[in-house]
């Protein structure tokens, strides 16, 4: 397709674009970290987030399978994910804004039937993107949310058996009976 050749022509401006919108989500110290180090050993979030976000912009121009696509997409959605300062939404909307940033380096080149269908089917690709992100984020926040019950749950337990009012059973779990 015409329009995969012209955004791989402006491929390291529309990263770069997109990485900018990016780091536009933080507060302004970290967006300045994550912008001035490019090196990924003392920056992992922003190193994770260039390569990440290289690396999805590939797969939507190759079409590639969601399959193919959640390995790319995981590690900086689960960035966002642990990061409480996030909803849903907020941590995942960096990926629609990839639409507008392709409508802008390419800014003419729309007139023909062709091109606007083409460009429909790669935005619908970049909804899909969005709705991987999403189902990846949600998952892991219930991870998270499972491991913070549990260890709660721990806490309840160690403190019942320290008041002795936990009767020992064989396997000592957490749910372990109260004793009368």
């Amino acid at each position: 397709m015409r329009l995969e050749k012209r955004i791989t022509k402006q491929k390291k401006k529309i990263l770069a674009k997109w990485f900018e919108v990016f780091t536009g989500t933080y507060p302004s110290d970290t967006a300045h970290f994550l912008k001035a180090n490019p090196d990924a050993f003392t920056n992992p979030v922003g190193g994770t987030a260039r390569r990440s976000m290289e690396a999805l912009l590939d797969a939507v121009l190759a079409n590639t399978p969601p399959e193919k696509i959640i390995p790319l997409l995981d590690p900086l959605i689960r960035i966002r994910a642990v990061q409480t300062m996030f909803t849903p939404s907020q941590a995942t909307a960096f990926i629609l804004d990839l639409k507008p940033i392709i409508r802008t380096s390419l800014s003419t080149g729309f007139d023909d039937p062709q091109d606007q269908r083409d460009l429909y089917e790669f935005e619908k690709r970049i909804d899909h993107l969005l709705l991987i992100a999403f189902d990846i984020f949600l998952s892991c926040r219930e991870k998270i949310y499972h491991l913070r019950a549990t260890e709660e749950q721990s806490k309840i337990y160690r403190a019942f058996a320290r008041a002795g009012l936990v009767r020992e059973n064989s396997e000592s779990q957490p749910d372990a009976g109260i004793s009368k």
